[in-house]
């Protein structure tokens, strides 16, 4: 156990976003989602809802100040203009956590392309459809690495 790390954030998942450089992108991925088919390293994160760990990563990570897009959320199919409520939690998570960014909506095959270029796949057990978001990880500054 380590003091100050959000408790839904397991080892390997610590790994990997510390592994993570400016630009990397990471996916947090449903239950329906076809991780293991992407290509990128799946970390498992069952019990975990979509939602609860874009708010544990994003507790964490910073997100990509430097490009006019850094968050995506996969678009309904037959009606792009749809929101899920998972995707309004996702938006209110990343409004909270990381500040005025937008999550845009992406078509379900451009979101499986993106995906495979993805440092890491997130497989949460999200029941709710079109529960997938793609943070595009930020710089940390030194200022924010130690608070001793």
């Amino acid at each position: 156990m380590l003091k100050g790390i959000h408790p839904v954030l397991n080892p390997d998942l610590l790994r990997a976003i510390a592994r993570m450089g400016h630009g990397d992108e990471i996916v947090i991925a449903d239950a329906n989602f076809p991780s293991s088919t992407m290509g990128p390293d799946v970390i498992r994160a069952d019990g975990v809802s979509a939602t609860d760990m874009a708010e544990a990563i994003l507790t964490h990570m910073p997100l990509d100040t430097f490009v006019p897009e850094t968050a995506w959320r996969m678009e309904v199919v037959g009606n792009p203009s749809a929101v899920p409520d998972v995707c309004v939690e996702f938006q209110t998570i990343v409004a909270k956590r990381a500040g005025d960014f937008k999550v845009m909506p992406v078509e379900r095959f451009a979101f499986y392309e993106r995906t495979r270029k993805a440092a890491y796949i997130v497989a949460t057990t999200e029941f709710r459809l079109y529960g997938n978001l793609i943070l595009k990880k930020g710089v940390v500054h030194p200022h924010e690495v130690f608070r001793g």
